[in-house]
């Protein structure tokens, strides 16, 4: 007699466990079109730019530095500036002076990605091909870079530059 009570329990407790589980796929089916259909709150925003827009600053500054327009370049950047290279990390006065002797050639980007974790911050992330020298020093070669661009009174400025040359 106590096999029989003990297989109707567990004849119950199998019972209730199924019904538990299609109880949790149901929810979670009439909930998930909920989770993945909200929008992302970075990009909904007015003043959120788009991904061109970041790509085209960047692209802006790299063009100011190789012609070596600094006012052009200054003005693309927060006055706080930083930059995080191997030889060292850099404000906005010393990435200015290093324009000076830095002689940029021809440069390309690949593997373009823009993210922005917040409606008024942009992160970009690329590998740059350049060819350039500094100080009579050949630089060239494929570097893996990201920039953090922010939004300060309605205008994209960059705050953020780093490279780490491809091994």
């Amino acid at each position: 007699m106590r096999k029989i009570s003990t297989n109707i329990q567990w004849s119950n407790k199998q019972t209730v466990m199924k019904k538990q589980f299609v109880l949790c796929c149901i929810a979670f089916v009439a909930i998930a079109p909920f989770c993945f259909g909200q929008a992302n709150p970075a990009k909904s925003g007015k003043s959120a730019a788009n991904d061109a827009t970041i790509t085209n600053l960047e692209k802006s500054a790299w063009e100011a530095f190789k012609n070596k327009q600094t006012d052009a370049f200054k003005a693309l950047l927060s006055k706080d500036f930083c930059a995080v290279y191997a030889d060292g990390i850099k404000n906005l006065d010393a990435e200015v002076a290093e324009m000076a002797k830095t002689d940029l050639g021809d440069y390309s980007f690949a593997d373009v990605k823009v993210v922005f974790p917040h409606p008024k911050v942009a992160v970009i992330t690329y590998k740059a091909t350049q060819h350039s020298t500094s100080g009579g020093q050949d630089m060239s070669g494929t570097f893996n870079c990201g920039s953090v661009w922010v939004q300060q009174g309605g205008k994209w400025l960059g705050a953020l530059h780093t490279e780490s040359k491809v091994q």
